[in-house]
């Protein structure tokens, strides 16, 4: 594997874990202050959070819908794969176990290529 392709490769999954993290985190607060707040306690603020928050999340949840298929291009997942992560970016706290997933199948991935590429490239040094 070029550096560059192993480069890029971290670069979108770096990209992709941030946003899975910034998503997920988005949608915990959504979910267990804003929408408690919201029907049991205070109806104004609970109001405004689900309100803003909601809106963040649906946005950002698009963005991470790019990055997680950004990262799928590069290391060839299956589409099952990518409807998988993008699910999971719906249901709070399941983004942040998608992503410890996918971050280890990518490291798998980079590993297993890399050393795909070690012996040609010691074969080549030694001729």
């Amino acid at each position: 594997m070029e550096p560059q392709q192993r480069k890029a490769i971290t670069s979108a999954l770096g990209r992709y874990r941030f946003m899975a993290w910034l998503v997920g985190c988005l949608l915990v607060i959504l979910v267990c202050i804003g929408m408690p707040l919201k029907y049991i306690w205070a109806p104004e603020l609970g109001s405004a959070i689900t309100t803003y928050i909601g809106i963040a999340h649906g946005w950002l949840y698009m963005v991470l819908l790019i990055t997680a298929y950004d990262v799928g291009r590069r290391v060839h997942w299956p589409w099952k794969r990518l409807i998988l992560i993008a699910l999971a970016g719906t249901v709070p706290f399941l983004s942040f176990v998608a992503e410890h997933y996918a971050t280890k199948n990518v490291r798998q991935y980079l590993a297993t290529h890399e050393l795909e590429a070690a012996p040609s490239e010691a074969s080549t040094d030694a001729a």
